[in-house]
């Protein structure tokens, strides 16, 4: 009798244990975000798209229910995105096979007929549940607010965001309407999907990080939220990230949320691995970030198709942009290191018309070639500007800004004669425009500005330790590259993906031909007697 009543409990606590496992369903999700046409690996050898296939598949493999997101700006950032206009991406994203994306502002930046077609290309839904479309004949109805995948039987909501300051930050017809209340909008379409039956969602967005914690913490029901627009790396084990990965966020009816972003530039994958209960709320989870090491083997297939869209860009290359009167010199020797360059007054020049801000500061080591007097052609420009940065605007106090000049100069050493030395000179030096300062080397360091002054209205007066500024430079400064960690911590209203830095000079460089530019005492060295 004890050996039938034991044999009973065993086979009820199996039972059990099986009815439980039935209840809880597991969801791997893998996401980019702002990959802005780098299909390609960086310069060192790290990301991009074919090595991000070998890791997908090797993710499918394992079997498990999985989709693969973006959060958007697949546009605008390399030579690729010139050439294709965003059917390179088409043609990436359709063969790695993501399952939906959300739109970022930069997909608007070439019109509607362009964002048509790579609605159109597609073999997923883009999505953005806070954008109009309906007056606007090219995209109504081609872009969803939201889609239901399913999944291993289960049905996933996936809703999409995009900044509601795209009608600022890119292009858009005026027809387009961008609704800023994002807790309202989400909230909507969560209660459309839960009225349908769907207790797990996914809010995929390019509203920026600040902003998904605010939406992840004002909504209920959404489980997951799958950040872009702001590059924000968060990871376990890896050096420079903002946070954890993922953060775990408590939602309005008190559940767990979770929110996670991948950095930019397809330089890592992001893993979420996911357990729901019988009642689609988070029980559990795990993931990082994957970096896409240099290590890994390119998937061949992928690394055809870039190959094939890379062909024509070696024509791009040599189409002239304008001409020049005058040498643009500064990296032969390394001048643009130690005092103002011809170089680095185009450049900064160049950012200063497009952005309309106060000050530019553009880090020497970022100039990479002169440009011989005569004929210009992009691939020159290219060669100037090899990294890809995107223009980065903000806002500083006056004393951050001196902050960032004395970081600039800190490294700078002097020759016999208190000249400043080319050899040993650091790539965070200083070119600007919109300010001019004068330095002493022979000091200490954090103590070398002598003086600093700033352009407005027409004459130069002395920078204000109180004052807010309007500043610009490229993503890499604000990152906190070459030291700069003051315009990472302390920038205000900062966005970081504007217009490509190369795409800026080689249109100012075609508005002004043939450059006539020469040296303004923007930069001076003041050794101390």
């Amino acid at each position: 009798m004890y050996r039938k009543l034991l044999f009973v409990l065993v086979l009820l606590t199996l039972l059990v244990g099986v009815a439980g496992a039935q209840d809880s369903y597991e969801l791997t999700i893998m996401h980019t975000n702002d990959v802005h046409g780098h299909h390609e690996p960086q310069r060192n050898g790290d990301g991009g798209a074919a090595r991000q296939a070998t890791v997908v598949n090797q993710i499918r493999a394992e079997g498990g229910n999985n989709l693969l997101l973006d959060g958007g700006d697949r546009f605008t950032g390399t030579l690729f995105h010139v050439q294709h206009r965003g059917q390179d991406s088409v043609q990436i994203m359709n063969a790695i096979g993501y399952d939906a994306m959300a739109l970022g502002n930069h997909e608007f930046d070439d019109g509607e007929e362009i964002l048509a077609a790579f609605v159109k290309g597609l073999n997923f839904p883009a999505l953005s549940a806070n954008t109009d479309f309906s007056e606007e004949p090219l995209l109504a109805g081609l872009v969803k607010p939201s889609v239901t995948l399913e999944v291993g039987g289960e049905q996933i909501g996936v809703i999409g965001l995009v900044t509601p300051e795209t009608d600022i930050l890119s292009k858009p017809s005026d027809a387009i309407v961008f609704d800023s209340d994002l807790i309202g909008v989400t909230q909507n379409e969560v209660d459309k999907l839960t009225a349908e039956g769907v207790n797990k969602i996914i809010l995929v967005t390019h509203i920026g990080y600040g902003a998904d914690v605010a939406v992840a913490q004002g909504v209920s029901g959404v489980d997951v939220v799958v950040g872009g627009h702001t590059n924000t790396f968060l990871s376990n084990q890896y050096a420079g990230a903002l946070g954890e990965y993922p953060t775990v966020l408590e939602s309005a009816s008190g559940e767990p949320v979770l929110v996670v972003q991948a950095s930019t530039k397809t330089l890592y994958l992001g893993r979420l691995d996911v357990e729901f209960d019988a009642d689609g709320v988070v029980s559990d989870w795990d993931g990082d970030a994957i970096l896409l090491s240099r290590y890994i083997s390119p998937d061949p297939h992928l690394s055809d198709i870039i190959a094939g869209l890379a062909e024509p860009i070696a024509e791009l290359r040599a189409v002239p942009v304008g001409e020049t009167s005058v040498a643009l010199t500064g990296t032969s020797p390394r001048l643009c290191r130690i005092v103002e360059c011809l170089l680095g007054n185009v450049i900064t020049d160049a950012v200063l018309e497009d952005t309309g801000v106060d000050i530019v500061l553009q880090n020497g080591g970022g100039i990479r070639a002169d440009i011989d007097e005569g004929p210009i052609s992009l691939g020159e420009v290219l060669n100037v500007l090899p990294f890809g940065n995107l223009i980065s605007t903000f806002e500083l106090t006056g004393a951050d800004v001196l902050a960032a000049l004395e970081n600039g100069v800190g490294r700078v050493q002097v020759d016999d004669n208190n000249d400043p030395m080319v050899d040993g000179a650091s790539g965070r030096f200083l070119q600007v425009a919109g300010i001019r300062y004068a330095y002493d080397a022979t000091q200490e360091p954090g103590s070398r500005i002598v003086s600093a002054e700033v352009m407005q209205d027409g004459e130069f007066v002395a920078l204000d330790m109180d004052a807010v500024y309007s500043v610009a430079s490229n993503d890499y400064m604000r990152g906190g590259g070459d030291g700069f960690s003051i315009l990472e911590t302390n920038a205000m209203n900062a966005y970081d993906a504007g217009r490509p830095l190369d795409q800026v000079v080689a249109d100012y460089i075609a508005a002004n031909s043939p450059l006539s530019v020469e040296l303004e005492a923007r930069i001076t060295h003041q050794a101390a007697e």
